[in-house]
Formats: structure tokens, sequence, C-alpha cells
């Protein structure tokens, strides 16, 4: 019998009623977790040897879980999917892993990512490409790519990702699961390997809003490891989960979500912003009052930009240290130089290379103001832009990307400048710190979409109330992946 397609509420009631075992769900887990890595290559390291803990009144008691690789994990290999550190085992458990042991969840794996989270596409990882489960000859997104995929594959019910740009809430998107990111400080960074510090999000990947309001509030705490924590006791997301959001108001933005917008638009668009009118319509009936806003699509054009260059400057400034003298393998050379040049030049891959030249131009004192200041300036004024809304808004809903799955051979350097926005429009929840998550919003051509649904800082409630409530409007959830080549 599969239970790992189960949600953690019924889980564990089978575990307290004794009709299932840790001991067997972790077993399950394994052997699924090495049948996907066979056929997706989801995962950097599987732990053959974990071990079934006590089943309490913890709702993660005894639960299989995934972490991803970038995740510090204690006496287990961490590497951040990069041969830099393809041999670093750290002596200590990230913040947000320490407090799911604490609830006795089991970690059986970590999963596979684009290198330090600098991708999106799940393909710059050493170990290699990671496949999507419902068409592998497409890719996840990323970089919580290998997440994703054993979330969606069945292997567990819940993974770990980190979300700097969209990281999470995208690969949900394309594998047809829910990700959820928190506002900026619910969960400590600390043990998260950094990509830009003032962008990164620690989140949860699962298959229905139900279960990541329960991994969340097990997975968040005020930190003094993490200055940027903040104290979160008295939210408890899954206690106060409704479905009653009557009177609650969101709102789409008109230069992202109309199609007479995209003059070249494909089938696939079309049907894309179909799906996602159509959902607004479902909000609609149950209560809530959506209407239409307007962006300056001058700013919202300058967002693709402004992130390039933060998050490559704080990638640059965050993983200077990887000079292999410290950290991963270190290179036979004559002296300390050369040790660190051939560590970088052998170690990363083409992508990350070209982010650190990037991050390391935009920061030399005769470009700083031009590129890295101005780009703080827009960054503010986007954030200011989606604060605004907030004060008339409960929430902002949008759709996720252009469409389905894009094709591994699709080359993510060419972009149609035409859909950028609709592509990049995430980002600004890294921005400004704020609560987002992503639920599945039907298919096109059998490939999952997703719909992203934003609230202001601390809010976190409030979006994962809407988003629970749609959920119950559609019948997406609890989906596992199926090839539709099968």
């Amino acid at each position: 019998m599969n239970y790992l397609n189960k949600s953690i509420t019924e889980l564990h009631n089978l575990l307290i009623n004794k009709e299932v075992t840790s001991e067997e769900l972790i077993k399950e887990a394994l052997t699924k977790s090495h049948e996907v890595n066979a056929k997706y290559n989801a995962f950097v390291t599987i732990l053959d040897n974990a071990k079934p803990t006590e089943i309490t009144d913890d709702l993660l008691s005894g639960i299989p879980f995934g972490i991803k690789d970038n995740y510090s994990t204690k006496d287990i290999l961490s590497t951040g999917s990069s041969n830099t550190l393809n041999n670093y085992v750290p002596f200590f458990d990230a913040t947000a892993v320490a407090n799911l042991k604490k609830h006795n969840a089991v970690p059986v794996n970590k999963t596979a990512m684009d290198e330090f989270g600098l991708g999106g596409t799940g393909t710059t990882a050493h170990t290699g490409i990671i496949k999507n489960p419902w068409d592998p000859t497409r890719m996840c997104a990323g970089s919580s790519a290998g997440s994703a995929c054993a979330v969606a594959s069945g292997v567990y019910p819940y993974a770990l990702g980190s979300d700097t740009g969209d990281s999470i809430r995208k690969p949900a998107a394309y594998c047809g699961i829910v990700g959820y990111k928190p506002t900026y400080g619910m969960i400590s960074r600390y043990g998260l390997f950094p990509f830009a510090s003032s962008l990164d999000h620690c989140g949860v990947l699962t298959r229905n809003v139900t279960d990541a309001a329960i991994v969340v509030d097990e997975m968040k705490s005020k930190d003094d490891k993490d200055m940027t924590s903040w104290d979160s006791s008295n939210i408890n997301l899954y206690k106060n989960l409704t479905k009653d959001i009557k009177n609650k108001k969101v709102c789409y933005i008109k230069e992202i979500c109309d199609i007479n917008n995209y003059p070249n638009a494909n089938q696939e668009l079309k049907k894309h912003l179909d799906n996602f009118y159509q959902t607004l319509e479902k909000l609609k009936e149950i209560g809530v009052e959506v209407k239409e806003e307007s962006v300056d699509k001058t700013l919202l054009n300058a967002l693709a930009s402004v992130y390039v260059v933060i998050s490559c400057a704080e990638a640059t400034s965050n993983l200077s240290n990887l000079t292999g003298i410290v950290f991963g393998p270190r290179k036979d050379s004559t002296n300390i130089f050369e040790t660190m040049k051939k560590h970088r030049t052998e170690g990363f891959s083409p992508l990350i290379k070209r982010r650190f030249i990037i991050g390391s131009y935009v920061l030399q004192s005769e470009n700083q103001e031009r590129y890295f200041r101005n780009a703080q300036r827009v960054r503010r004024l986007l954030v200011d832009e989606w604060l605004k809304l907030f004060t008339k808004y409960d929430a902002i809903i949008l759709p996720v990307s252009t469409g389905p799955a894009k094709k591994l051979d699709q080359n993510e350097t060419i972009k149609n400048e035409e859909n950028t926005i609709l592509e990049e429009h995430l980002q600004i929840g890294n921005f400004g710190g704020f609560p987002s998550i992503t639920i599945p919003n039907g298919f096109i051509n059998n490939l999952p979409v997703g719909i992203n649904i934003t609230g202001n800082r601390y809010n976190d409630q409030t979006v994962l109330n809407i988003a629970y409530a749609l959920e119950q409007q559609m019948n997406y959830q609890n989906q596992i992946a199926r090839e539709i080549n099968n």
C-alpha cells in the first residue's frame, strides 16, 4: 500500500492508531527515493540509515521528509549541489531542521537544486539535471527543483526549500503542488547557505495548504543566531486555518494579466490566463471582492534587471569564502592564489561564474552608484507599489509564469521580453519580504500550472486562508504526478 501519497494529518492518524509504523513509512520513502532518483535525478544524498522516531501528539512525528541540500545538516553531506562543497559534512543542523527534529520528524534525503540556489531551471546541480515527474523532457524550475520533484512524486508529504526570487513557488507550479514562503524572518535562516541575504527565505513544498501551515508552524522560531528572525509564537497557522474568507479583498495587476499585453501570445499563455480569470470567478462565488489594479509598466519592466543586480552582488559577497582552503576539496597547487583559482574555475558551473562576474562588476566602486544603488532604489519603488495595494487589499493574486513547465532544451538565456514581467513578478515577494504561496490551478496539455497569492508582511494567516479557501473550490490538492507519456 502507498501511504506517503497521503497528507500529514492522515499519516499522523494512521500512526497514532498503529495502522502503520514510522519504520514502514521510512522504508517506503527510501524505496521511492531510489526509484525517483533513477528516473528524475532528484537527490544528492539518500539516507538509507534513517531511523524511526517516537510517535507523539506532534503531527510530524515519525513522518519522513526531504531537506534541500543548501540546509546545513549535522553529520550529513551538504553540498548546495556544488562541486566546491562535494565533500562538506557540517557539524550542526540549520535551525529550521533542528526545529523539525524536535518534533520527531524524520529526514530521509537531501534534495538536489540549482548550484547554491543561483538558477531557475534545476539544470545546474553538480549531480545533473533534475527532471519534471509529469514530463521528464521538461524542467521543474529552480532552485528547489529536487524538493518539488520529490513531493510531487509522492516520496513524502513535504520537503524543505528556499526562495530567493521564486525558487519554491515556481517549482511548485511546474510540479502541480503547493509552495509557501512565509514572511521574511519568520523562519530562521541560520544554517541555510546564503545566496542573497536580503532576499533569501526558508519555506516548504507540500501537496496541500494545510500541510504547508503545519510544517511552517514547526519550522518557525525566533533565533538569536539570525538577527532578522522575529517572534511569531503568537501565530498558529494550522489552528487558525479557515475557508471563511467572505468580505476579503484581493486584486490582480492589469499589466501582468491582460492578454492584450501579449500580442504574440501562444495558446498555452492564452489558456493559462483563461484559467486564471476562471479562478477569480471562483473567489467571487465564495464572497471575495476581486478588483483590477494598474502599476506603471516601466517600473515593472525594471524588475528582472533589479533582481539580477542585487542578487548577484549579494551572492558574490556571501560566497566569497568558497576558496578551496577552508571548505571543499583542495586543489594541488604551488601557492594559495593558485589554489583559489583552481577551486573556483574547476568547481563552479558556468552560470554561477557569470553571476559572480556580474556581482563583482556592480560592486566595484566606480559602478556601485549606477548599478547597485540604483537597483536598490528601484527595489524600494516596487515594494512601495505593493504596499500601497496592501492598504486596500488583503492580497494580490496573479498567475505563475507563462504556462506549464518549459522544455529542458529551451535556453533560459533567450527570453521573450514581452513575457518577462509575467515570468519574474514573484521576485517582488522577496524584495518586500512578503508571505507568498503558490497552489495548483489546473492543467494545460495535461501539465500543471499554478496561481500565486501574496500578502503584506506578517499577514501570513490571511494569505494561507485565501489559498486554503480557494483550494477547496478546486480538485487539485494532494495530486501525485502522472507522466503524460505513460
